[in-house]
This record gives C-alpha cells, structure tokens and sequence, in this order.
C-alpha cells in the first residue's frame, strides 16, 4: 500500500511539472492586435512583437475562428509587393521580432464570422527548440480597426486635416 501511494505521488508530481514546463512562457508577447473585419471579409491579420528567452524557430499557428491561419511574410520583388506562407521563422533568444502589416505577419483566413472590435481571439503559437522540443504558446488578441500605440507600427496613426 505504501509502495502505491509513493507511484501515485511521483505520478501526480511529474504530471504537475510537465504541466508547469508547458504553461510557462517560451515567448514574451507584447503589443498584440488584430485587425477587425467587416460582414463578408474572409481573412484578416494578426500582428505582435516576440522576445524568446531562448532561441526558438516559430513553426505554426491557429485558431478556432479561422479555417486556416499561417505564417506569412511580405517583401519587395522588383517593384512588387508579394505576400507568401512561410514553414518556419528563426527567433534568435532575447531579440524582438515583430509580426508587423507590410512584413511578416499572422494570416487568418476562412474567418468563420467577423472579427468585431473590442473584442480578443486566441492565438496559439507553436514553435520549436533548438533541441527540437515542441512548445507552444496561446495569447488572447485583441481585435482592433488600428494597432495598440505601444505597437509602434508606422504611418498607422490617424491623419490630422
């Protein structure tokens, strides 16, 4: 009886570590927004600066309200701008990397109903380590028509006649 009890309690103990190693944070999140869409609109963006505590590569993403949700990136090709999914992004440990309109970015698409301001979506972040570990990360974002101030995305200020 007493070896069941020590099996039980090394059980629930290495049950309530793992579950603690997941829940902890592989990623600070800070600025984090989508842009709110209107009746129709079947895709939107979602953006955010990430400062890994170590270096991470950040594999996926997904949420309940879009069919599909990727990574994508943005850049210039000649004089055209093209937008394309990505597999992966490299986070190297302790620098920001920001998921930004006109670079890379979260795309949800398949939106199952409009994203109305003021309200938050989750959003989980998978990623994996240098050792090849599998870590993810759920962030509730809010969902806005213009990103956070503290966001620091430029010329999406209002204008001022």
């Amino acid at each position: 009886m007493k070896k069941m009890k020590t099996l039980l309690a090394g059980a629930m103990l290495l049950a309530a570590a793992g579950a603690f190693a997941q829940a902890s944070a592989p990623v600070t999140v800070t600025a984090p927004w989508a842009r709110a869409t209107v009746q129709g609109q079947r895709a939107s963006g979602a953006f955010m600066t990430l400062v890994p505590a170590e270096a991470l590569t950040l594999v996926g993403v997904s949420t309940p309200v879009a069919g599909v949700a990727e990574v994508h990136e943005m850049k210039m090709e000649g004089d055209v701008m093209r937008m394309r999914a990505v597999q992966s992004v490299p986070l190297p440990a302790n620098q920001p990397f920001q998921l930004k309109p006109g670079g890379y970015h979260l795309m949800l698409q398949e939106l199952k109903a409009p994203l109305a301001p003021n309200t938050s979506i989750p959003v989980t972040l998978s990623f994996r380590t240098a050792k090849g570990e599998a870590r993810q990360l759920t962030v509730q974002v809010p969902v806005s028509t213009l990103p956070p101030k503290e966001a620091g995305v430029v010329g999406a200020e209002p204008h001022k006649h």
